[in-house]
Order: C-alpha cells, then structure tokens, then sequence
C-alpha cells in the first residue's frame, strides 16, 4: 500500500473548496488526514470562520477513528447516545458527528486516510468532500 501522497491530499483539499465556490457555499475548510490521524493538508478558504479547522479535522479523525463517515457516526449518535458519549469521552472530545468526513480508499479499495469539510450544511460539506476525493482519482468509503 502505497499511502496517500501529499500531492493527493492537495488535489483533495483544492478540489473541495473549488466545488463549494462553484455551488455558491458558504466558506469551506477542507482538512485531509492520512490513515493515521495526521494531518496532511488543511485549507480554510477566505471568510471560512475559526472553529472551522477543528470541526472539520474533527470529522475526518472520527470517521478514521471508527472505520465509518461522519454522516454513519451521526447516525449513531441518534441512534444510541449512551454508546456516542461514550465514543466522545475515549476521543477526548476529537469526534464529530455530522455529515462531511469521508474515508479516502485506493483503487485497490485500501484505506489510505479521511477528508472533513465544514463550513456550510453537512450535506453540502460531504458533497464536496464526496467530489474532492473523486477529483483526486480515489474512491470515498
């Protein structure tokens, strides 16, 4: 396995927040982790505001974290609270669960990191995760 390389995590990062410009979103922050957590690539687009970063690490580290989307995580959350507490106290608070953290699969289907987007509805943030990931010429899951 090769891994996610830094010019993948660009193009993924780029691509997001170009998507939501195109669509007329608010400001997006894109952060893009490789499938240890780290940090590879963060954009925050102009006028994108200050807990954006976290948020948006926040969704990518959980969705690694629990080998779901944000979007499964929050489905979760509503589902079972007790067990989503719980997740939220052993993550130190790092975990959150809302729409717009995606895993980042090779074409082999390897896990090779996470995108989290913030800044407008969830949805909209995963959409543009969603194009991100396939502009980069990776597979979301």
């Amino acid at each position: 396995m090769a891994g996610l390389s830094l010019q993948q995590a660009i193009a993924i990062a780029q691509a997001t927040l170009d998507k939501g410009r195109e669509a007329g979103y608010k400001p997006l922050t894109a952060a893009v982790l490789d499938e240890g957590g780290v940090v590879r690539v963060l954009l925050r687009d102009d006028g994108a505001s200050l807990l954006r970063p976290d948020i948006a690490i926040g969704k990518a580290w959980g969705a690694l974290g629990m080998g779901l989307s944000s979007r499964a995580i929050a489905d979760l959350a509503a589902e079972r609270p007790q067990f989503a507490a719980s997740l939220a106290a052993l993550a130190g608070g790092r975990v959150v669960p809302a729409a717009g953290g995606v895993l980042i699969r090779d074409a082999a289907g390897d896990l090779v990191g996470a995108v989290g987007v913030s800044g407008d509805v969830s949805d909209s943030d995963e959409e543009c995760a969603l194009h991100g990931i396939q502009t980069a010429g990776l597979q979301p899951g």
